[in-house]
């Protein structure tokens, strides 16, 4: 596509703007000379619906850092033009993360432009929609399991909990866990959704209030891991009931960014704390979790994580995410 061509051609954008009549978010048409100069211009197919996109668009959270700008943490689509020999026109890309939709225009479009170090190419064995049915959170879901196997939590040693397990990192994180094999307890605050977590595979379900704050520095070991998409008191919560040599991948703050908790499970049962972050992750590690997606998530399920939403019940839906009342994946066809 030529510069020409370009300056031309007017596309559909999700857009937020800040200014003297507010914060506000609202369907516009720009220019793809609006997208800036990165190498990779790509036409979005998908995009998807994370916490985070949730809080950038309904405003409860200072999620973007300049104005106007697209958000959309990740996207989905095909080349069309690149200056990068890593990318030609035609092949199709995946990207997540790397302050797209925070501090770069990102995928709630129909045209996002690119560096080409942030693509990954599209995995065999999934297509766009599937693809950004995985997403973010599904990514983010992956990395954590890795880093439970990478502190040797393996089906054999024990129970692993799942909080927030409704939501988009949660519900894939079940699904996950329950194919490799793992006895999955789901923690919920939907009562409603324990028919749901069960089809998902998990093992059991436990209300939120089942995991209150401890008053004590250790509780009766009872998980051998657990993925926390929560924080806070949840957290604060679950540390004093993790065996020995246990561990807990924390990618969340949906409760709250703050930890009351003591040094007690780290140092008397040699707990492992293992923070995971899919915005910045090496590209090896990025593409080794989008290889284990594939193989270790079920088509099936993910089918029955997701729905499909157009470019228009984008703004709604974000308020639903950020009210907390959404359920599983969310992908926007563009």
């Amino acid at each position: 596509m030529s510069n020409k061509e370009a300056a031309k051609m007017d596309f559909k954008a999700l857009q937020i703007s800040n200014d003297e009549q507010g914060y506000r978010a609202g369907i516009v048409e720009l220019p793809l000379t609006a997208l800036g100069d990165a190498e990779v211009l790509v036409r979005v197919e998908y995009s998807s619906l994370n916490y985070k996109d949730a809080l950038a668009v309904s405003g409860k959270g200072k999620i973007v850092r300049q104005f106007p700008l697209i958000p959309g943490i990740d996207f989905a689509g095909e080349v069309v033009e690149s200056a990068s020999a890593a990318f030609r026109p035609g092949d199709k890309v995946v990207l997540t993360g790397w302050g797209v939709g925070e501090r770069f225009n990102g995928g709630l479009a129909q045209y996002a432009r690119a560096r080409a170090d942030w693509l990954v190419p599209l995995p065999l064995g999934l297509d766009c929609r599937q693809a950004m049915a995985v997403g973010t959170a599904g990514l983010t879901a992956m990395l954590c399991v890795m880093a439970l196997e990478r502190h040797a939590i393996a089906p054999e040693t024990g129970k692993v909990l799942v909080t927030g397990a409704t939501g988009g990192v949660g519900s894939v994180a079940v699904a996950i866990l329950a194919r490799l094999g793992y006895s999955v307890v789901a923690l919920s605050g939907k009562p409603d959704a324990e028919p749901w977590l069960r089809q998902l595979g998990a093992a059991e379900v436990l209300p939120r209030e089942a995991l209150s704050a401890s008053a004590r520095p250790l509780e009766s070991e009872t998980w051998a891991g657990a993925i926390d998409t929560v924080g806070s008191n949840v957290l604060a919560g679950l540390l004093p009931r993790i065996g020995y040599r246990g561990c807990v991948a924390a990618c969340g703050l949906a409760g709250g960014f703050d930890l009351q908790t003591t040094v007690m499970p780290f140092i008397l049962r040699g707990v492992t704390l293992a923070g995971v972050d899919s915005v910045m992750c090496p590209l090896p590690e990025r593409q080794q979790a989008w290889q284990r997606i594939v193989s270790d998530l079920p088509l099936a399920q993910l089918q029955q994580l997701t729905r499909e939403i157009g470019l228009d019940g984008v703004v709604e839906a974000c308020r639903h995410m950020a009210d907390g009342q959404a359920r599983g994946r969310i992908v926007v066809r563009l």
